[in-house]
C-alpha cells in the first residue's frame, strides 16, 4: 500500500510539513503529482464543484492550471488534529485577459492511516488585484524557503 509521509497522527511539526508538502505539489502544477497524495476514493468539495477520485482530481486541476495562468500559492498551517489538518491560504493567478486575482480560502483536510487524503472541503474568493498589487514574486514553481508566508505578508 502506497504510503505519503507524515503519517498521521499528526503533532504541529508533522501537520506543519504536511501542509508545506501539499503547498510544493501545488505550485508545481503537476495535476498527476497532486492527484498521487489523496487516496483512490478522495471525496472533495472546491467551491462548488464536488470531485470524486484520483482521475476527476486530475482533469480537475489540469483545467484550473490551464485558466489560472501564473499560479502561485501560499499555505498555512490552522490547526490539527489527530488525522485532521485546517489550512488557510492564498494564491494570485492572472487570467487570458491579463486581469491579476488574489484568492483566499480555507480547506479542511482528513488523511487514511496511510497519509493519504481522504477528504478535502475548500472554500474560496477571488479578488481582483492590479498588477502593483501582488505580494506573490517569484519564479514560478516551489515558493523559496526566505519568501514571507501569509502572516509575514498581513494576509
Amino acid at each position: 500500500m502506497q504510503q505519503r509521509h507524515p503519517l498521521p497522527p499528526f503533532n504541529a511539526e508533522t501537520a506543519a510539513q504536511k501542509v508545506r508538502l501539499a503547498e510544493d505539489a501545488w505550485n508545481s502544477r503537476q495535476a498527476e503529482k497532486v492527484a498521487a497524495a489523496y487516496s483512490p476514493d478522495s471525496q472533495w468539495r472546491n467551491r462548488a464543484s464536488f470531485i470524486n477520485g484520483r482521475e476527476q482530481i486530475t482533469a480537475f486541476l489540469s483545467a484550473k492550471w490551464e485558466k489560472e495562468q501564473q499560479y502561485r500559492l501560499i499555505k498555512e498551517l490552522w490547526a490539527y488534529s489527530d488525522n485532521r489538518i485546517a489550512v488557510r491560504f492564498a494564491y494570485e493567478w492572472q487570467d487570458q485577459a491579463g486581469q491579476w486575482y488574489r484568492a483566499y480560502g480555507n480547506e479542511n483536510w482528513e488523511f487514511d492511516e496511510n497519509g493519504l487524503m481522504r477528504s478535502r472541503y475548500a472554500s474560496i474568493n477571488d479578488l481582483p488585484i492590479s498588477p502593483e498589487q501582488r505580494l506573490f514574486h517569484w519564479p514560478q514553481g516551489r515558493r523559496p524557503d526566505e519568501h514571507p508566508g501569509l502572516t509575514d505578508l498581513g494576509l
